[in-house]
């Protein structure tokens, strides 16, 4: 009994070791990969043979099939991929899982020579453990730290398979386990244990390396493992879902598309193979196994089921449809997915892609607005309020989102990009909120009949044409953090203030010399506000372009600094800001 109980622990503690170097491993490998993920799976998924080569692909970078699933159901209910699209990637990540399993059939490896000797986990796994140490301990770079990372977990992952296979050589002599492993080999209780297996661990390659783990026994035959790694595909799909819980119909039609996809495929293959089995037996059932013999069955089903079911991507398409139908009620798309917080990077760069979109909508709305002054449209009032209001509704979905992404472990890079987003997403809907204060302004000017004078309409087409330039500028430096674009957001603002202020000073004069109403000024004065916080808001934002992607200087302390001449970049700074002023000169009569 005490064996026992000493294996169990040394078994536990070797399964305890795999799953966290699975989970360290994929982890570093998605920080490695970055945002890239979402461009990758999102914009290059146009066919389903696409989306099968970026599904393999991406799954064997992270090492995770379940994670890339989920990641697509994010996707699906974020409008940021189709049902269609999905379906591709889905199949890919099936395939793509597989790598893990000949990762771990390294350890079966036999033979005297070096090279053998060396890919062998227990030369292999302390080797890199070491490189992986150094990288960790001893580089700054957090690209190095990563790599690191990756290594160290590919020991604990390697270690902890040598530790399970380790625990279990015992059962080799043991009756009642040989007896345990022939009930596997009846396909109906194979398939449910491999499902119930994994569905409990969440993960189809560390269930299959536990698998590969009990061969050490030489009591896993064939007959044992076809079944229980038929019985592993579909367990894996209860994490996706259980990700599409609460997700609109499509992503609950994603996991239901990865469910009929391995149902299916385990469907055809045991009708197909224990069918041929009636006629004409397969001999080699009841050959012991081996890791490699594991990781090769597990790639040749995922293989054979994709190429059977690819071309039939509609079948599971309309299964899925029939299995979550239409409903009356509104579909409600989530902009920001809280699955996607799972692979941080991800979440990141979608945030990102909203917050650009708020900043669009925001410099589309002062667009519209500063053409209500020359001519009022009603219809026009009301889009300018529903993009105030859009952006209301971007700045709370960001807000929320980027906190609770605040509380998750991110690289320096992304970490410098939530910075940059919970920095300027009020600065954005600022902008928005002047656009309907200039919309009123108008508004004001078409019910009191104002006109504005010929000199005033010309110096005010200066003063937009600086705004809509600064705007279109703002948003995009914003879209890809562009610093060198940036950098010419603060000169253009100094030179709307110095537009704003002569604007003033000649409507004065106009005052004084009777040429304009005191009630003009009013409206004047609005307008003016709105344009000079609204380039305010601009200079906000590419400040915190500048300086937080650098991780330097508070904002007033680098604009300045700037100012000043103290930075590099002033001469740069003072450059523009004369070719701008010059740009935009008021006409020479205008002011008379």
């Amino acid at each position: 009994m005490t064996v026992y109980l000493l294996k169990l622990v040394s078994l536990l503690g070797g399964l305890a070791l795999f799953l966290f170097g699975m989970d360290t491993m994929g982890s570093a490998l998605e920080r490695t990969a970055g945002g890239k993920l979402q461009t990758i799976l999102a914009k290059m998924s146009s066919s389903v043979p696409k989306g099968f080569l970026l599904g393999l692909a991406v799954t064997a970078v992270i090492q995770s099939s379940s994670a890339t699933t989920v990641m697509v159901v994010g996707f699906v209910n974020s409008g940021i991929m189709t049902l269609k699209q999905a379906v591709g990637v889905i199949m890919g990540s099936n395939v793509g899982t597989t790598v893990t399993a000949w990762i771990l059939s390294l350890s079966g490896l036999e033979g005297d020579s070096f090279l053998v000797q060396l890919l062998k986990p227990s030369t292999l796994a302390p080797l890199l453990g070491t490189i992986g140490i150094i990288l960790y301990m001893f580089t700054k770079s957090e690209k190095s730290k990563n790599i690191g990372t990756i290594l160290l977990g590919f020991m604990a992952l390697m270690t902890g398979m040598e530790l399970m296979s380790g625990s279990m050589k015992f059962l080799k002599d043991e009756a009642w386990f040989a007896q345990l492993m022939v009930s596997f080999s009846n396909p109906l209780v194979g398939i449910l244990v491999g499902a119930a297996l994994t569905a409990i661990i969440q993960s189809s390659s560390a269930s299959v390396g536990i698998l590969q783990s009990m061969c050490s026994t030489g009591a896993v035959s064939f007959g044992c493992a076809i079944p229980v790694i038929l019985g592993q595909n579909i367990g894996t799909c209860v994490t996706a879902m259980m990700g599409a819980i609460g997700a609109n119909k499509n992503a609950r039609r994603t996991a239901m598309v990865h469910l009929y996809f391995n149902i299916l495929g385990t469907l055809i293959f045991v009708v197909l193979f224990y069918g041929i089995g009636l006629f004409f037996p397969w001999k080699f059932l009841n050959t012991p196994c081996n890791e490699m013999n594991i990781a090769i069955i597990h790639t040749a089903f995922n293989i054979a089921a994709t190429a059977i079911l690819l071309p039939l991507n509609g079948v599971l398409v309309k299964l899925a449809t029939l299995s979550v139908p239409d409903d009356r009620q509104a579909e409600k798309t989530e902009l920001l997915d809280e699955r996607l917080l799972g692979t941080p990077a991800v979440a990141i760069q979608r945030a990102h892609e909203i917050a650009v979109r708020m900043a669009e909508d925001s410099a589309e709305a002062m667009t519209l607005a500063m053409g209500l002054t020359r001519e009022f449209d009603s219809r026009t009032m009301e889009q300018v309020r529903a993009l105030e209001d859009s952006t209301d509704r971007y700045e709370d979905a960001l807000g929320t989102y980027l906190v609770k992404l605040s509380g998750i472990n991110l690289t320096v890079a992304d970490n410098r990009i939530l910075n940059t987003l919970l920095y300027t997403i009020s600065d954005i809907e600022r902008i928005a909120d002047h656009a309907v204060s200039v919309g009123r302004a108008a508004l004001e000017m078409e019910e009191k009949k104002i006109h504005f004078s010929r000199q005033a309409q010309a110096e005010l087409a200066v003063l937009e044409r600086a705004i809509s330039d600064i705007l279109t500028r703002t948003v995009n430096a914003y879209r890809g953090f562009d610093r060198t674009l940036a950098m010419k957001v603060e000169p253009q603002e100094q030179v709307v203030d110095a537009l704003v202020r002569e604007v003033k000073s000649r409507h004065i004069r106009r005052l004084r010399d009777g040429l304009c109403s005191v009630e003009y000024g009013f409206v004047l004065e609005d307008l003016l506000t709105a344009f000079e916080r609204s380039a305010d808001h601009c200079s906000n934002v590419a400040v915190e372009i500048l300086q937080v992607s650098e991780g330097k200087l508070e904002a007033h302390e680098y604009l300045n600094s700037l100012k000043s001449g103290e930075l590099q970049e002033s001469a740069a700074f003072a450059e523009r800001f004369a070719r701008y002023k010059a740009q935009y000169a008021f006409p020479e009569d205008s002011g008379k």
